[in-house]
């Protein structure tokens, strides 16, 4: 217990999930049902699942209570239980923009944070890990017409925030397949185009992120139609996470068995784009061309 509690990647969304399968353990090693479970803390078996899988914080009231029920007595282990409790229910930073965020992607940041690997197929933007402010800005406007300017400021300083995850000790390991087509896409002018393109070139220096083109030369793709991003853990408790963003909602997959569909599309993916050696030199082609027909 104490070594999740240390662990530097552990943020609030992380540690709801390590306690919430902390407390399935011991539920089922005492052979006790969800309904009785949520008996016990005044709510449903529905409310027990939820907090299972990590997916509600849970009071330490309630931690308490269960830990009676499943029968952990000793004074040091309950304790190790509520004090992960009080950390999982620590807002994390990107709280103080929950008025630009959805709440689906509030969980999104979290796993981001405790990510070991993040890996990533786009087809139609640059990854929002990777993108520059100006690039974020035009994506921004696009997906929120409506949006007055300062929300918009906000939701860029989000994604500008989000990215300090690379450069940080302990950065996880990005590995990001980008579709040809996000790159040959105008978004913002030129000039903005040109300076993404620049951080593309920076980013495929990085030792921590890999990054592939897949060019319109390969023609079909093995991907499930859209974006995909797969989350792993370093942690053993924590399953791989995939991630699927559509236009109003979101999709987390966790069952193991769809988890690795998605990890053979990926693998296809990046199998079948052009090799990471490569990137440089089609960023660089890219860019010059950009260059070319700006004068």
């Amino acid at each position: 217990m104490r070594r999740i509690l240390d662990h530097p990647r552990g943020g609030p969304t992380i540690l709801r999930i390590v306690l919430g399968t902390q407390l399935r353990r011991l539920r089922e090693q005492r052979g006790i049902t969800r309904e009785a479970a949520g008996d016990a803390i005044r709510g449903s078996h529905a409310k027990i699942s939820r907090l299972e899988l990590g997916r509600v914080g849970c009071k330490e009231r309630d931690v308490a209570d269960l830990l009676s029920l499943y029968g952990v007595t000793g004074e040091q282990e309950r304790e190790e239980y509520l004090a992960l409790a009080r950390q999982a229910g620590t807002p994390g930073w990107w709280q103080k923009y929950s008025d630009v965020m959805s709440p689906w992607f509030d969980r999104l940041i979290g796993l981001e944070e405790a990510a070991s690997v993040i890996r990533m197929y786009e087809v139609q933007f640059i990854p929002g890990l990777l993108q520059t402010e100006d690039y974020a800005r035009a994506v921004m406007r696009l997906g929120h017409p409506r949006a007055s300017t300062e929300e918009i400021e906000r939701r860029v300083r989000l994604r500008s925030a989000r990215q300090a995850i690379l450069t940080r000790p302990h950065s996880p390991k990005l590995w990001a397949v980008v579709d040809e087509a996000a790159l040959q896409r105008p978004l913002g002018g030129p000039a903005v185009m040109r300076e993404q393109i620049k951080r593309l070139l920076w980013a495929a220096e990085q030792p921590n992120i890999t990054l592939q083109i897949a060019p319109f030369a390969i023609g079909g793709l093995a991907a499930a139609g859209g974006p995909v991003t797969i989350l792993r853990f370093q942690e053993p408790d924590l399953p791989d996470i995939v991630y699927l963003e559509q236009l109003t909602s979101s999709l987390y997959l966790e069952k193991r068995e769809e988890v690795e569909n998605y990890m053979v599309v990926m693998d296809r993916l990046c199998a079948t784009a052009e090799p990471p050696a490569m990137t440089v030199e089609f960023l660089e082609r890219l860019l010059s061309r950009h260059e070319r027909d700006s004068r």
